[in-house]
């Protein structure tokens, strides 16, 4: 019997793009900047998370350059043998600092970082408790653990607070509870309300994780992240994770909090002890990247302007932008194929912004998802929302 063992890699990705759920990739030529050249088309980049434009700033392209000459291209190796630099060293001091941590480490990514610190902090005889819509990557991370998992409704409260009441009267007692939700929600862009969170867990013992991926250069005082913006001190959310790939316009993971989570991080992480170092360009970017926000605030306020005048324009023109409270701006229209059909008409009329269906949202949820950058003229926006209009008018979804 002649058997074909992959068959099923085809007809599983014929039947996504029957049902229009398939990824199709575009092809950026040259830098995510403001209008840049996607498909060999010029366009708006409306979808990006380069919030505060730094992935073309000029003070981060001559921090790389640099970093080259001095250290070359490559770390050589994985951080625990010979791929420490004091590139990266400093960037951990620098990131504490801005955080007001007592220490950060980096991963090579933000996924690396959950999937690679939750199983650890976690496992059998203990308990996870996770909002119901955080990220993939914590889900993956919890899934890798051993610990028992309880998932309370979005950001509801009332529902954790009854899952950590239940969770004291279980028998045998969980060695340890690890609360665990995203800062900003990458789909919704509503924001968690850590404070209640943090609460909750000081009520009940339990250690408190935020991946505060989307709140990086965003929230908090000089774009510090979601514990600043809710004034939070460290004793009150143990984890708090972010990535440099959105907000800080480089690539990589990291972890802030104190000196203890840190060496027990490097130590019993496997994604960081067993994948190569970030090459020395990438850590010279990073360190311009937190000079940047120390000493530029204008990018964080000029993101806010930007942001509140296309949440009022998208209202007004009668577009559905759910509970957005961030520059993430979703554009809900309902089914996939509108989703789809909207995406494609904004894209001939100059604007880049995906499409964002089923699974990654609800079947009648299907979006496109805008995140606005800083770098961003008025004018740019103002093109912006008039795409969006005239693309709504006549798609019939305004």
């Amino acid at each position: 019997m002649t058997r074909d063992p992959d068959r099923f890699l085809g007809e599983e990705v014929d039947q996504l793009v029957a049902a229009e759920l398939d990824w199709k990739l575009r092809v950026l030529g040259g830098p995510s900047s403001p209008w840049c050249t996607v498909d060999g088309k010029k366009v708006l980049m409306f979808c990006s998370n380069n919030y505060l434009g730094l992935s073309n700033h000029p003070k981060l392209k001559e921090a790389a350059i640099e970093a080259i000459r001095t250290h070359g291209v490559g770390s050589g190796s994985v951080r625990p043998i010979a791929g420490t630099m004091d590139l990266h060293v400093e960037l951990e001091e620098r990131l504490a600092r801005f955080k007001g941590a007592e220490a950060s480490l980096v991963y090579q990514s933000g996924f690396a970082t959950n999937s690679g610190l939750i199983p650890q902090l976690v496992g059998e005889g203990d308990l996870v408790i996770s909002d119901a819509l955080n990220h993939g990557s914590i889900v993956d991370g919890v899934r890798l653990s051993r610990a028992e998992r309880s998932v309370y409704k979005h950001c509801d409260m009332d529902d954790l607070a009854r899952l950590l009441d239940e969770a004291e009267h279980h028998a045998p007692n969980y060695r340890r509870i690890l609360i665990i939700s995203d800062g900003v929600f990458s789909m919704d862009g509503d924001i968690a309300p850590l404070d209640r969170i943090a609460a909750l867990g000081a009520e009940h013992g339990a250690m408190v994780y935020v991946d505060d991926a989307h709140g990086e250069g965003v929230l908090g005082d000089g774009g510090r992240g979601i514990v600043s913006h809710f004034h939070l001190g460290r004793d009150r959310v143990q984890v708090e994770m972010g990535t440099f790939s959105k907000a800080f316009g480089v690539v990589g993971g990291h972890i802030s909090g104190s000196k203890n989570l840190r060496r027990f991080a490097f130590n019993k992480s496997r994604t960081w002890l067993l994948s190569g170092s970030h090459p020395p360009a990438v850590a010279a970017a990073c360190i311009a990247a937190v000079d940047v926000l120390e000493h530029e605030p204008e990018h964080v306020e000029r993101l806010w302007r930007h942001t509140r005048r296309f949440k009022t324009a998208m209202r007004d023109l009668g577009f559905d932008t759910g509970q957005s409270e961030t520059p993430i701006t979703p554009v809900i229209v309902g089914e996939s194929s509108k989703a789809r059909r909207m995406s494609e008409r904004l894209f001939e009329l100059g604007v880049f912004a995906l499409p964002i269906v089923f699974p990654m949202v609800a079947k009648d949820r299907a979006r496109i998802r805008t995140i606005m950058n800083a770098a961003l003229s008025e004018e740019d926006v103002t093109f912006a929302i008039g795409a969006f209009e005239k693309a709504g008018r006549e798609l019939a979804l305004i």
